[in-house]
This record gives C-alpha cells, structure tokens and sequence, in this order.
C-alpha cells in the first residue's frame, strides 16, 4: 500500500512540473526557470548575456 501512495506522490509531482512548464511556454517565456525569461531577446544561455530591456 505504501508503495501506491509513493507512486502518486510521485505522479503527482510530474504532472505538476509538467503543468507548469506548459503554462509557461504558452506566456512566451524563453527559458522556464530564468527570472528575466520575459524580457529576453533570445534565448537564454546563463542569465540573458545582457540582452534584458531597461524599463
């Protein structure tokens, strides 16, 4: 039984990281995890090389 519950969680957890990155592709967002993923120019490749608009 504790296995099943441990394969949920589990499915659970991917699913969710799954959703996320879904959702965050369709807002436009180049790279998922970078912070400026909405203001870079292209892609990014370790915190945008200085591609980020000043606002």
């Amino acid at each position: 039984m504790e296995n099943v519950i441990v394969i949920f969680i589990l499915v659970a957890i991917v699913a969710g990281i799954i959703w996320y990155i879904v959702r965050s592709k369709k807002r436009g967002e180049k790279c998922v995890g970078c912070p400026y993923a909405k203001q870079c120019g292209s892609k990014c490749d370790g915190g945008c090389t200085g591609k980020i608009k000043n606002t």
